[in-house]
Parts: structure tokens; C-alpha cells; sequence
């Protein structure tokens, strides 16, 4: 992509989802994640009605009168975007791909945390951890985010969220606003799902089309699987081969749920020709 075309793509989805955060999404953002919990700020005299609870004996002890700790809300966030780039990401029968609609939920998602003053940082996966931005402040740096997004072409184009998950643990130590951007065609990640859940504020946003939720009767038609490359002829007309694809592309769908409600994580479906604006305020809504 030349770079003046980069920009005004950049600058397009800045418009957009931009208004979305400042007018939309910003509030509900703020309310919905409300601090990872209560800082130390100083320690005072106890005064009638303070919470036992808060004395510190230590300081009580060496000037022989009650002292209590105080804590102040701790505001500051980060926010990690998860963003599969895997080959099944380049699909989509309705104006874009599952990938250019991602790029717009994850960009907004991050302006609405910049209003909040919070970090934002990338994790691009695939089969493999593809990039790695670490989490910084800023318009700027929001909008490299943007122009990853938008431009970076992956190595792989296989999917392996048990191996992003692992490494998403390995670099982040404090706890973290985590939203994971992907189609979930994959298997075998609960276990290191319900490990990052155990730490960090996850929520899956599952993004389809509806067109790829079962087969069409085409009759034989030829079929490209976008991760492992592989074209195959298809008889589209046989029941039996509809029915398997079907079964297995909910198997997946009941894969991803069940992982995440065991894991005590939040979910959210975003299918292409629907509104992320609308699913997106009813899930902070819903978490207020």
C-alpha cells in the first residue's frame, strides 16, 4: 500500500471511530472499567467513623496513637488489543472483510481508552506471534496502531490462540484490559484462557459472516482454505458434506463460549453486516 493511500485510510478510520469514542463510547468505557482497585497514597491520624480495617499497626505502634492507611482509586488502565491476522480473517460477502472490520472495533476501542488517559498496546497472532507493540499512551501511538492494522502483511496464516494467550502472560505482569479480536476458528485454548483470566479483564469479541456459518447448495464448486491454502473441489450439493461443515462450525462457536464463561470471561458476537456500535454499548452497559 503507497503510503499516501495508507494515510488517508488511517486518517478515514480516525473520523470514524473517533466520533464513536468521544461521543459514544467514551462515558461507558470509563465506567465500565473503573481502575485495577485502590492504590496507597499516605497514612493520617485515625479519625471517628475510619475503617478499622485500614489502621496500620506498625505506625499506630511507634507513636502510641491510631494511624490509618489511605487509598486513592487507581484509574490509569492498559488496554492489550489481541488481533488475530490469521488467513480466515481475509474473508467477507458484506462491503469488508473480517479484517477491515476488526481494524474499526479495535480503533475504537483504543480512542476510547486514550480518552480514559490509559496505555494501549497491539499483540498481532497468527499460527505465531506476528508483532508485539507495547502499551503507551497517546494519539500518536494509537495511530501506529491504526497503520499496523491496516498494512501489516502476517507470515503465517494459521490460527493459534493457545500460543498468543501464552505469550500475552509472559509480557504483561499487572493486570490488564485485554479484548481479543478474532474469528475463533481454533481448538485447545482453554487452558491458557482460564490462566490469563485469572489475571487480567478478557473479553473474546467473535467477529463472522454470516455467509460462512454453513455451506450453500452451489453444487461442485472449488473451495480455498485461506489458512493452510489448500483448494479443494467441493459437491455442494450433498446434504452430507453441508451438514459436517455446518456441525463442525458450531462445534467451534460452543468451543469459544464455553471456554470463555469457564474462564469467567467476557464474550461478544459481531457479525459483518451488523452494528459493533450497538453490541458494543450493550456489553459495557451490561458490565456497568
Amino acid at each position: 500500500m503507497e503510503t499516501k493511500e495508507l494515510l488517508k485510510k488511517v486518517r478515514k478510520i480516525e473520523i470514524k471511530t473517533r466520533r464513536l469514542s468521544d461521543h459514544v463510547f467514551g462515558g461507558e468505557y470509563h465506567s465500565t472499567f473503573k481502575g485495577r482497585g485502590m492504590t496507597f497514597s499516605e497514612v493520617r491520624q485515625y479519625q471517628f467513623g475510619d475503617d478499622v480495617r485500614n489502621i496500620d499497626w506498625n505506625v499506630t505502634a511507634r507513636y502510641n496513637e491510631p494511624y490509618i492507611k489511605v487509598f486513592e482509586e487507581e484509574r490509569e488502565l492498559t488496554m492489550m488489543l489481541m488481533v488475530d491476522v490469521s488467513g480466515s480473517e481475509q474473508f467477507g460477502t458484506f462491503r469488508q472483510f473480517k479484517s477491515e472490520f476488526i481494524t474499526e472495533i479495535a480503533a475504537t476501542l483504543a480512542f476510547s481508552a486514550t480518552q480514559n488517559n490509559d496505555k494501549i498496546g497491539l499483540i498481532l497472532f497468527s499460527g505465531e506471534i506476528e508483532l508485539y507493540i507495547p502499551p503507551k499512551k497517546g494519539r500518536s501511538h494509537v495511530l501506529r496502531i491504526i497503520r499496523e492494522l491496516l498494512e501489516f502483511k502476517p507470515k503465517n496464516k494459521q490460527t493459534d490462540i493457545g500460543e498468543a494467550l501464552k505469550f500475552l502472560s509472559n509480557v504483561m505482569k499487572k493486570k490488564a484490559i485485554v479484548f481479543m479480536l478474532s474469528d475463533f476458528i481454533d481448538n485447545d485454548y482453554q487452558h491458557n484462557l482460564k490462566i490469563v483470566s485469572g489475571k487480567h479483564d478478557i473479553t473474546g469479541i467473535r467477529v463472522f459472516d454470516k455467509n460462512e456459518t454453513e455451506i450453500p447448495n452451489l453444487g461442485v464448486v472449488q473451495m480455498l482454505d485461506q489458512e493452510t491454502g489448500v483448494s479443494s473441489l467441493i459437491n455442494t450439493s450433498s446434504r452430507g458434506i453441508r451438514d459436517r461443515y455446518a456441525k463442525q462450525y458450531r462445534s467451534q462457536v460452543e468451543y469459544f463460549k464455553d471456554s470463555f464463561k469457564k474462564a469467567g470471561a467476557g464474550t461478544l458476537d459481531c457479525r459483518l453486516d451488523e452494528s459493533y456500535v450497538k453490541k458494543l454499548l450493550g456489553y459495557f452497559k451490561q458490565r456497568a
